[in-house]
């Protein structure tokens, strides 16, 4: 298999972070690639230029963090990253995809900081601000009362990815003030090796 990520990218730390505690980091070939590159050297193994991409053997592109962890829950013996049996595996799978929704929210808002003043829509940003916020919110009361805990599983890995992150590549963002649970459940999974060791630069 061969793992094409961006550094920077929540969504490939994501999947990062899985191979780590999966013991698969060093079975997997690894190619940081460029993003929104014409040049990138992924788009000949995947047109869409998206990260996580995740090439099998049998040359298969697998491409957003959620289906390569389907992928990969199938290629070892431990318990599943997305258990899908029970109502344990329908709540495991709403947990990511509250994580993931803020992600996305996050790096809409993320890029629209990126255009030059004159060219930014005050709309777009009130509108993902609020969002984040009211996630936040949301995750805040989740997690006092008892949520996004035990062992570390894809709901875990991806609401502490998205954590952060944010606190990393979107710092006009101060995610931790009204949030002090979440922002002492962070600080805890942050500790981890495999979220040390996938660290994104700061901008």
């Amino acid at each position: 298999m061969k793992f094409f990520y961006a550094e920077g990218s929540p969504y490939a730390r994501i999947v990062r972070i899985a191979l780590l505690e999966l013991g698969m980091n060093d079975t997997v070939e690894k190619e940081i690639v460029t993003l929104r590159d014409p040049e990138s050297a992924l788009l000949p193994y995947n047109p869409i230029g998206r990260v996580p991409t995740l090439q099998l053997d049998d040359g298969t592109i697998l491409t957003e963090s959620l289906l390569i962890f389907f992928y990969l829950d199938t290629q070892h013996g431990g318990q599943p990253l997305l258990p899908r049996d029970g109502s344990d595996g329908w709540v495991t799978l709403s947990r990511m995809g509250t994580a993931m929704g803020l992600i996305d929210g996050i790096a809409v808002w993320n890029r629209a900081l990126r255009l030059p003043e004159h060219e930014r829509s005050p709309g777009v940003l009130a509108l993902e601000r609020t969002r984040a916020t009211r996630t936040l919110d949301a995750l805040e009361k989740a997690v006092a009362g008892g949520a996004y805990t035990g062992r570390l599983d894809a709901a875990r890995i991806a609401l502490g990815s998205t954590l952060g992150w944010t606190e990393r590549r979107h710092r006009k963002f101060n995610w931790r003030e009204g949030h002090p649970v979440l922002s002492a459940w962070y600080d805890d999974i942050a500790q981890t090796p495999s979220f040390t060791m996938t660290l994104p630069p700061i901008v």
